[in-house]
């Protein structure tokens, strides 16, 4: 039920990209994660980015939206909006998520949802693939421990989320809506009834993931969740597949989470992605921010272009490439499928010609 890839990668769908990889030419990357805001509206018991502090930083509009439309040039193919804040704090938001579109570049959010008003949804949702939405609870109650924040904020993002749906449909935008939940001891009991409620909204997919310690992280209370104690609710929550819905289980990511080897014995995936902070700073891996030997550059400094053919991105990629340890590495990164997929693609097993 998983159409979407969203519990494996999708890079197998760029082969001319891989192939000039492969072959040693300068690739720009397909993707690219950029924070707007710095500053977040919930203080999430989980929040893997707390060490970031939540500083109320906003990126430049002008200039950001000078370099969407370089990087559109360069073949970037691809920007999601959400990072170490909300994204919808950012007053200019939604006017840099039509400009990213009509650059020519696909959109994607992650929110919490709560400023996903009428007003925003309507100006946005013809420019964006899909939003997904953090809601970490099935109830209000459980959903205002857990985001840290008041119970109304719960049936605020419901109503969102209901209103983001009705205009889709009425207006023909095609957008992607769904939610997801961070799974921890606090919620399990809790994800059937989110499950049901999204779909009773019409949504189109509920993602079940498990928790991932960032390397920097304040918090460690769920550096140790046993994943093997919920997996139990995978068959719960599959009765509600149908072909409008269906609930992701990230049951491939939570069995990784034991695993003792991490299949791949270098980091080969930054060529093909990046990291924009609040603050314009461009990092080769969002698992190191903060680490200067994984800063590239800075927006607000220097085009893009500049930025990812510059010395200290040069200096980062010999670093990775001869001495940095992945098993040392953030647990199940955003890269790591695509990690497996291109280590196999350059470490062949016997036989391959056999297809």
């Amino acid at each position: 039920m998983d159409e979407f890839r969203i519990d494996s990668h999708k890079l197998i769908f760029h082969p001319r990209e891989v192939a000039r990889w492969l072959a040693g030419e300068e690739i720009f990357p397909i993707y690219l994660e950029i924070s707007p805001s710095g500053a977040c509206n919930h203080r999430c018991t989980f929040c893997a980015l707390d060490f970031m502090e939540y500083q109320p930083r906003f990126l430049d509009a002008i200039v950001l939206r000078e370099r969407i439309s370089e990087m559109a040039g360069l073949g970037v193919k691809s920007i999601m909006y959400g990072g170490e804040g909300e994204p919808f704090l950012h007053r200019e938001i939604g006017d840099i998520i039509v400009h990213t579109k009509r650059s020519g570049i696909d959109v994607g959010i992650t929110t919490n949802g709560v400023l996903l008003s009428r007003r925003l949804a309507e100006q946005i949702m013809s420019s964006v693939s899909w939003i997904k939405v953090s809601l970490n609870a099935g109830n209000a109650e459980t959903y205002a421990k857990v985001h840290r924040t008041k119970a109304a904020d719960f049936d605020r993002v419901l109503e969102n989320l209901a209103a983001a749906v009705e205009i889709n449909s009425r207006t023909g935008a095609d957008c992607t809506l769904g939610v997801q939940m961070v799974l921890i001891p606090e919620n399990a009991g809790t994800a059937l009834q989110l499950a049901e409620t999204a779909k009773g909204i019409g949504l189109r997919y509920v993602v079940i993931k498990p928790y991932s310690q960032h390397l920097k992280s304040h918090t460690h209370a769920y550096e140790s969740v046993d994943y093997a104690a919920f997996s139990h609710l995978k068959d719960d929550l599959a009765t509600l597949n149908d072909s409008t819905f269906s609930v992701i289980f990230r049951e491939r990511t939570m069995q990784k989470m034991k695993r003792t080897k991490r299949g791949y014995e270098r980091c080969l995936a930054l060529p093909f992605w990046s990291y924009i902070d609040s603050e314009g700073t461009v990092w080769g891996c969002s698992a190191y921010l903060g680490d200067e030997a994984f800063r590239y550059g800075n927006i607000l400094e220097q085009g893009f272009a500049d930025i990812w053919r510059g010395e200290r991105r040069k200096r980062c990629s010999e670093m990775v490439a001869t001495g940095l340890d992945p098993e040392g590495c953030r647990m199940n990164c955003r890269m790591d499928e695509i990690n497996l997929y291109l280590w196999e693609l350059t470490h062949p097993s016997a036989h391959v010609n056999f297809i």
